[in-house]
């Protein structure tokens, strides 16, 4: 079997007939331009995150734990987009074939750990409503095992195409959208993520069907008005969750199950634009799960004060806990903002 893992990469980019622009063109400015602002937002958004998990001790318990890492991966991916801004466009011509396969790796393994932690926090708050806890079962030590094997998986993904899935010997098999890439590997990672896609709307969908559902015989507890608030609430919150993962991925996803499918399929018009819209679901992550939660977002005001103010950590024992079903409910319903209520941002 002849392979070229020798040649160079303007060699598989001809073959797949995706030009390598010699010269800078408007949409290279313009599509480098946007993937650079959207990454330096990422990256400060999540950096943000993590810093006020770090230094409140009232997000030291695991769903934050779990929010920190998903905002690592979200770092992770900011810096491996700007990594890939500063090598695409006639850049791409002076890649060798490894450095190629760093350059779509990284994105790969930052992205794919990104929406794993994603389906990890929808399965966690699935666990802690469903079994009515007032504190979650999960240890640090299990929360540190299921943060390292989100890794491990995302980092085997991402390595997979350089170890051996990739058209190097067969290149009537590459992709058009990633030339070095075989389009049966882009199919099984655009079907992946649309599987855990599902997995989320499912649990989202069943935890919504069963606080809707205790609401409603809680509902002599409170007004009416109040508990259809609640219902309506959480739908907004789950609506937001899922159309912010649907808008950002479907269409870079579609795309790549196109181009695995439809060799003749004209993919690519959008698919630069489409990788910067799913790039965009790293720094919306920050702002629905964490934004949301009052108390995170009075930490994010005294880290951004604090070259005038300096930092002001309240002493004492954390007011962090974890509700039952009743107490979400109720807490929601008198209008309070209690600790607890923390946690509704990863139910919502």
């Amino acid at each position: 079997m002849l392979c070229y893992d020798h040649e160079n990469v303007s060699f598989f980019y001809n073959h797949s007939k995706k030009n390598i622009s010699e010269q800078w063109h408007t949409k290279d400015v313009v599509v480098v331009s946007l993937g650079l602002l959207v990454s330096a937002f990422v990256i400060f958004t999540n950096i943000l995150v993590m810093l006020a998990i770090f230094m409140n001790r009232r997000f030291h318990y695991p769903i934050y734990y779990l929010l920190g890492n998903l905002a690592a991966a979200d770092l992770f991916a900011g810096i491996s987009y700007m990594y890939l801004m500063f090598h695409t466009g006639p850049w791409t011509i002076k890649l060798s074939v490894q450095q190629w396969f760093v350059r779509q790796g990284l994105v790969d393994t930052s992205l794919t750990a990104s929406v794993i932690n994603l389906m990890a926090i929808a399965l966690e708050r699935h666990q802690t409503i469903f079994t009515m806890q007032l504190h979650s079962k999960m240890t640090n030590h299990r929360v540190v095992l299921l943060i390292v094997g989100i890794w491990l998986i995302a980092i085997v993904l991402g390595l997979v195409p350089s170890m051996g899935w990739n058209c190097l010997c067969d290149v009537q098999l590459c992709s058009n959208m990633a030339p070095l890439y075989s389009r049966s590997y882009l199919v099984f990672w655009a079907v992946l993520n649309l599987l855990t896609f599902t997995v989320m709307v499912a649990v989202y969908t069943r935890i919504f069907v069963y606080v809707r559902h205790k609401s409603r015989r809680m509902s002599q507890h409170t007004s009416q008005v109040k508990h259809k608030e609640t219902v309506v609430n959480l739908m907004k919150t789950v609506v937001m969750i899922l159309g912010c993962f649907v808008v950002c991925w479907t269409p870079g996803l579609v795309l790549l199950l196109l181009d695995g499918l439809c060799k003749s399929c004209k993919v690519l018009t959008y698919e630069k634009f489409f990788l910067v819209l799913a790039e965009c679901n790293s720094f919306m992550n920050p702002i629905i799960y964490s934004y949301r939660d009052n108390d995170m977002r009075d930490t994010f005001k005294r880290l951004l004060c604090f070259p005038c103010v300096g930092w002001q950590q309240k002493d004492g024992q954390s007011g962090v806990r974890f509700n039952t079903l009743e107490q979400e409910v109720l807490s929601e319903s008198d209008g309070t903002s209690a600790p607890a209520a923390n946690h509704r941002s990863s139910t919502r």
